[in-house]
């Protein structure tokens, strides 16, 4: 079965900022949990604001627990938000619904682990999350369109 080791959540977060240079966006943070909530790797970019390391955990951290992708979560946070601000409340604001947030899935569907990106706009942190997860052979879980 696939792993998500250390290796391959550096990979996954140098890929995700290296995406984020080549389309000259604004400096990111990246962190990668893995299947069990766990922090495996968080880089910050230079100049990257005050508050990107928690809201990038609370992207991928949210994600993870709910299972799908950050664009679904939005889309549910928006339909629900009593739900979504007593989570905030249980979760200690913990739970960052936006896009940016991916699963990341091996061939078989399973959870390794999740993504969280933040410094851009959120479909931006998106497109980086992706890049490092593709980079190396895994399944990104966006939470589909939306």
């Amino acid at each position: 079965m696939q792993k998500l080791t250390l290796d391959a959540a550096s990979t996954i977060v140098d890929k995700a900022l290296e995406k984020g240079r080549e389309m000259n966006f604004a400096p990111l943070t990246v962190v990668v949990l893995d299947a069990g909530g766990q922090m495996k790797a968080m880089k910050r970019e230079d100049n990257s604001s005050l508050l990107r390391p928690e809201i990038a955990l609370g992207k991928a951290w949210g994600v993870l627990g709910f299972g799908f992708g950050g664009r679904e979560l939005a889309r549910r946070s928006a339909k629900m938000p009593a739900f979504f601000n007593a989570l905030s409340d249980m979760s200690g604001g913990r739970v960052v619904p936006v896009p940016g947030g991916v699963i990341i899935r091996n061939a078989d569907g399973d959870i390794l682990g999740s993504v969280g990106v933040t410094g851009d706009v959120s479909e931006n942190d998106e497109i980086c999350a992706v890049a490092g997860i593709e980079a190396v052979k895994m399944v990104a879980d966006t939470g589909g369109e939306g």
